[in-house]
């Protein structure tokens, strides 16, 4: 910067120092990422707000500059319900999933696969990166199943094989894959399904070296502090007295599911607060919650 553009504020001093701390901090975290994958599923405000998207953008962009892989599977619930609202078609959730039948897939292929995927993959790529979008079609990129409830809930599905070949050849070239998540059967089939569940299947496919999911909640609350770590025994002990409840439990038991099947770690982070990923993966105070296995929390 130019000495005559130096900003001489009492308190700059004491800003820089602190943006220095910071940065140094990082530094190990990097070195200890570098080439690893992260799969990040990307959901609530962040994907509404404006100065929330481009953070997140940003956020992306420079986990892909210092070397990380990094695989975005992204939500877009409400853009579903508006677009199917626009065209007359009613929507109905049963325990939180969508119930989707041959009028409503047609909906979320065009919406999810459409300008939510897009809309991302312009803007991550605005701020230098290179995105690309995906749909869990192209390439057999996610290999779908009837999930258990398909019963009551019509086209939703569940993972069931990922081309990771395709994906690694896209993160090889510094490529950042945006997926949208819906995936088809052998019989051509396809199916809606829930982001959540796509981003863990992702993560295990590719032997990730976290899961990371961007959403409106802050982390697992013990009274009014967010809890930094806990491993499975602690979660279950948690559970049993009622501190971990309701949509945080399924959240839980989902974390833990996806660490036993190898992924390194899995983070809860809110996406309302700017610049959480960062924080959260670069700092040693974090600021969400990471769900971790019993030897590591020891």
């Amino acid at each position: 910067m130019n000495d005559l553009c130096r900003d001489s504020h009492p308190g700059m001093k004491e800003r820089q120092l602190a943006i220095g701390q910071v940065l140094i901090e990082a530094l190990p975290y990097i070195r200890q990422f570098e080439g690893k994958t992260f799969v990040i599923k990307y959901g609530g405000a962040a994907m509404i707000d404006d100065v929330l998207k481009n953070a997140f953008a940003q956020n992306v962009t420079l986990l892909r500059k210092v070397g990380i892989n990094v695989v975005v599977v992204h939500g877009g619930g409400n853009a579903i319900t508006n677009t199917a609202d626009s065209m007359g078609l009613h929507t109905t959730f049963v325990h939180g999933k969508r119930v989707t039948d041959r009028k409503m897939i047609d909906v979320v292929q065009m919406t999810l696969a459409g300008k939510v995927n897009q809309d991302i993959v312009r803007l991550i790529s605005g701020h230098g990166a290179k995105a690309v979008g995906v749909s869990g079609l192209d390439a057999r990129t996610i290999q779908a199943e009837p999930c258990t409830e398909a019963v009551h809930l019509g086209l939703v599905g569940e993972v069931a094989s990922v081309n990771t070949e395709y994906l690694d050849l896209l993160c090889q070239a510094k490529l950042i894959p945006v997926i949208a998540p819906i995936g088809f059967d052998n019989e051509g089939n396809i199916y809606n399904i829930n982001a959540d569940d796509a981003a863990s299947g992702i993560a295990i496919a590719l032997k990730a070296e976290k899961l990371i999911y961007v959403s409106d909640v802050e982390g697992v609350h013990c009274g009014d502090r967010i809890l930094k770590s806990v491993c499975k025994s602690e979660a279950a002990d948690l559970i049993e007295q009622g501190i971990i409840s309701g949509g945080m439990i399924p959240k839980s038991l989902s974390a833990y599911r996806t660490l036993d099947a190898g992924v390194g770690k899995v983070h809860l982070i809110d996406g309302r607060f700017v610049h959480s990923l960062l924080l959260e993966i670069f700092t040693n105070a974090g600021v969400g919650t990471q769900f971790v296995s019993e030897k590591e929390s020891q």
